[in-house]
């Protein structure tokens, strides 16, 4: 199977750490949204799960894994409760925290992808799977805050960009008959590297004109 990209340890414990980090990042937005414990813990499994379990269910592979795997439940809880305890220390790493994100985002996007063509998909599906995977969760924390989903607002860094193209590169491996341990992590290392520069320079998607040549105005 092309997903099973490394040992199955290393495997579940990189899934652990990733969703850990993605489950801060909700937390986190959940104290800023002033919401009690059991609203901070929603919103850490919903941006740790909310992703894969999207995939999951769209390409038939149920239960889903982040119900029958223990650890893959529980994490995002603890999470949860690290943030309810020691946000403002949790604020303070934060850029640790937007670096292991996107380290996460790396992982996801090319697990997603490689999945999701192991269950009959074809490229364009399979990229498209992958950068949910990566994404998605995030959205979903969003949603759940009322807030606009950050991949959609022109004011922050690019995210769901470097998803897309590590996804892209996965299903041309796979295409080409090339996908394995060592250029999967390349492909990931490739989303994680296009996040950070995102993060580091403040790149942001384009956004339309007017045929005068401004960009149109916020709304």
């Amino acid at each position: 199977m092309t997903s099973q990209l490394f040992d199955p340890d290393v495997q579940q414990t990189l899934d652990l750490i990733g969703i850990f980090v993605f489950a801060l990042s909700g937390g986190l937005l959940a104290v800023r949204k002033n919401m009690d414990i059991f609203g901070i813990c929603v919103l850490a499994e919903a941006t740790a799960l909310g992703g894969g379990v999207m995939r999951d269910l769209v390409i038939g592979a149920t239960p889903v894994v982040a119900f029958t795997n223990l650890g893959y439940f529980v994490t995002p809880l603890l999470a949860g409760l690290v943030v309810f305890f020691l946000h403002p220390e949790v604020e303070r790493i934060n850029r640790s925290v937007q670096t292991l994100d996107a380290l996460g985002l790396g992982l996801f996007c090319v697990t997603g992808t490689a999945k999701a063509h192991d269950y009959g998909l074809g490229s364009v599906s399979s990229v498209a799977l992958g950068m949910l995977t990566a994404a998605g969760g995030g959205v979903i924390r969003d949603v759940l805050a009322h807030e606009t989903p950050s991949l959609l607002r022109w004011d922050r860094e690019i995210y769901a960009v470097p998803a897309l193209v590590g996804s892209a590169m996965v299903a041309v491996l796979i295409a080409i008959g090339q996908l394995s341990t060592a250029t999967g992590t390349t492909a990931a290392l490739t989303a994680f590297t296009l996040r950070m520069f995102a993060l580091r320079f403040g790149w942001r998607a384009p956004r339309a004109w007017h045929r005068n040549g401004s960009r149109t105005s916020e709304e």
